[in-house]
């Protein structure tokens, strides 16, 4: 009986403990996602499961070609999964589907973007963005709805950045779109 007792303290300890360490852990620094559709294809496809950090962005801002997950504006239920493309105060121009940034320095950087799925070669934009303002695109173009369609997004909206890739098993690691990150 005594046995009996023992175990169930060492198991509503472990719990305890359990709960202790996971749950802040999960409201404050990481958090599970799965990919929804083909527009980070071929970074991400459909169903990966990612893991997001959401302690890395108060310690600094988001760099261009981290891939990160935010509250849509306009609809903050619903979270979609990006590249940071621009960054606070530069001008992002898009003519005829090449994509160069324009710093507030007035550098021109023309973005060598090997990962991405081409679109339509007739898409022409500029697009001015103010302090804590991003401008985030899909690596798949075509099938992607993003800043070129509903606009800027604030640095409030973001979530995290997506730091490790647990499925498919085959495609598992660190830093998972870092290795399509674009050129400075």
């Amino acid at each position: 009986m005594k046995f009996l007792g023992g175990a169930v303290k060492e198991t509503l300890t472990f719990l305890f403990l359990a709960v202790i360490i996971v749950v802040p852990i999960r409201v404050f620094v990481a958090q599970p996602f799965v990919v929804e559709g083909e527009s980070m294809y071929p970074t991400f496809d459909n169903a990966d499961y990612l893991v997001i950090n959401e302690f890395i962005y108060r310690f600094h801002a988001p760099e261009r070609g981290d891939v990160v997950v935010f509250r849509l504006p306009g609809d903050p239920s619903k979270f979609l999964i990006k590249r940071v493309i621009g960054l606070p105060g530069e001008t992002v121009r898009i003519n005829h589907g090449e994509v160069s940034i324009i710093t507030p320095a007035g550098q021109t950087i023309k973005l060598d973007e090997a990962y991405v799925v081409t679109e339509d070669a007739t898409y022409t934009r500029d697009a001015a963005l103010g302090a804590d303002q991003y401008f985030v695109m899909g690596d798949n173009r075509p099938r992607s709805s993003d800043s070129r369609a509903w606009g800027t997004l604030p640095k409030q909206n973001i979530v995290g950045r997506v730091d490790l890739r647990l499925f498919p098993l085959d495609q598992t690691g660190f830093k998972p779109g870092n290795s399509y990150k674009p050129q400075q």
